[in-house]
């Protein structure tokens, strides 16, 4: 998985062959949620960097999910709609939220990675 970036809000952004990038959440946001029970997926647009992309609502709390870089949502995995308990099963492969095309693929390379994000948990866990 050492292809994957996450962002500080536990997002993870996989580059694709294709030059998009699928985006959805971690294994740790989702335990943090709970059970997701709902989904709202973002329209196929352009996007800053930031900006409310996706909704989501568990039993715990509802949860917005940002844009991570300024780019097109392409496509949105429509199967959350019906069954939106996939990113409580796999949120790291079938529960992704949607792809989008970045407006600057090398900002990837600023997002953390692996390790990175590790250390960011790790620190969580220590606060």
């Amino acid at each position: 998985m050492s292809e994957l970036r996450f962002t500080v809000e536990h997002e993870w952004l996989r580059p694709e062959a294709d030059g998009l990038v699928t985006v959805g959440i971690t294994a740790y946001a989702q335990d943090a949620l709970g059970d997701v029970v709902f989904v709202q997926l973002p329209e196929l647009q352009a996007y800053h960097s930031g900006e409310e992309v996706a909704v989501l609502e568990s039993v715990k709390a509802a949860s917005n999910i940002d844009m991570p870089l300024d780019g097109e949502v392409v496509e949105v995995n429509a199967a959350l709609e019906a069954n939106p308990e996939l990113i409580n099963a796999d949120p790291l492969g079938q529960g992704w939220f949607f792809r989008f095309r970045p407006a600057d693929a090398s900002a990837l390379a600023g997002l953390l990675d692996q390790a990175a994000y590790e250390r960011l948990l790790n620190a969580n866990a220590d606060a």
